[in-house]
């Protein structure tokens, strides 16, 4: 039988022996010492003051009263220092770094984390919750490939729900994009985190509309009219509408001048039909004093002229007509009417 116990080679008290409490106490002393281990760092050189039991790694390259003592475990004990040699498997919390060590053999080593974790919450850099139970704080993420490619994953349990990316600014929605409420990819946008407005939704057949892009149709109520030469006229009805297209100011000669909602390229048409005309013309304005679109109505009746042009127009800009010679115009849709597009 060894006089040691395999493991932490604590004594065993043999038969017959004198003063069996000088063993039984080294036994304690040795029990004290490795079991709920902490050792203070890892390091080459004795401390210049250590605590009564303090204990320490002894790195490779050690010297002074640790020299030839790498690998061992230097312990300060009663004004001097003894030395034990970890054994395989032995783990210790190293207060320096606050961090559990294994000793793996020949070095401290974190011990590695098994093949499957199934974490109720997982913080890295950052706290999770209930609701964020993965949860990182990082300057970026990376999510690379295994293979010839890499797909990330965003499952919802119905139609109803919602499977998206959110992009915050201070913790303030400014854009999502994904399934939010139905099963159309849409992109949403906010400026206060309250108020949500959908810029592009694609359905299942992959048809693509741009629900809050400026567009409409502008005209008067159906019926004639006769401006006189020099009037400005706008409209009184928006038969198509998105994007926050509105109707400003009146004009003199009737109607309100068209605002422009958002500053951007914008294609712009005009129709004008008059059931009788003495040599007229129809000028579009913006913010009634540059021409955008002039059309010309010959001395004939009945007829009709139509336009388009491109411009870059700025949020608040307003659009109206300018009218010279004389005619009688067929006001209503189809017939006398603006239209404006964001292209």
């Amino acid at each position: 039988m060894a006089d040691t116990t395999p493991n932490l080679a604590l004594p065993y008290i043999l038969p017959s022996q004198a003063q069996k409490h000088v063993t039984h106490n080294e036994a304690l002393l040795r029990l004290d010492q490795l079991v709920q281990l902490t050792i203070e760092a890892e390091t080459t050189s004795p401390p210049a003051a250590p605590e009564e039991a303090s204990r320490f790694a002894v790195a490779t390259g050690a010297t002074g009263a640790w020299a030839g003592r790498a690998g061992t475990i230097a312990i300060w004990q009663d004004g001097g220092w003894s030395f034990l040699a970890p054994r395989p498997g032995f783990l210790a919390w190293f207060r320096s770094t606050n961090r559990i060590m294994a000793y793996g053999g020949s070095s401290w080593v974190e011990p590695g984390l098994p093949d499957m974790l199934t974490p109720a919450l997982l913080g890295i850099g950052a706290t999770p919750d209930a609701s964020n139970r993965l949860a990182v704080s990082s300057p970026s993420t990376l999510l690379n490939h295994a293979g010839a490619g890499h797909q990330l994953k965003i499952n919802k349990a119905g139609a109803a729900e919602t499977a998206s990316l959110l992009f915050q600014s201070n913790w303030s929605g400014r854009a999502e994009m994904g399934l939010a409420g139905n099963d159309a990819f849409s992109v949403k946008v906010s400026a206060d985190g309250a108020t949500w407005r959908t810029g592009l939704s694609i359905d299942g057949q992959g048809r693509v509309t741009l629900p809050a892009r400026p567009m409409a149709r502008a005209h008067r109520a159906a019926g004639t009219s006769s401006p006189a030469a020099g009037a400005s006229t706008g409209f009184s009805t928006l038969a198509l509408e998105q994007g926050g297209v509105t109707l400003g100011a009146a004009q003199a000669g009737g109607g309100n001048a068209l605002v422009v909602p958002a500053t951007g390229l914008y294609a712009l048409g005009l129709t004008v039909s008059a059931t009788a005309s003495s040599g007229h013309t129809v000028s579009l304005r913006r913010n009634g004093s540059s021409t955008l679109l002039g059309l010309s109505l010959p001395s004939a009746a009945p007829l009709t002229v139509s336009g388009t042009t491109l411009a870059s127009l700025t949020q608040g800009d307003t659009l109206s007509l300018l009218h010279a010679g004389t005619a009688v115009l067929d006001e209503g849709a189809g017939r006398t009417e603006l239209w404006l597009m964001l292209v």
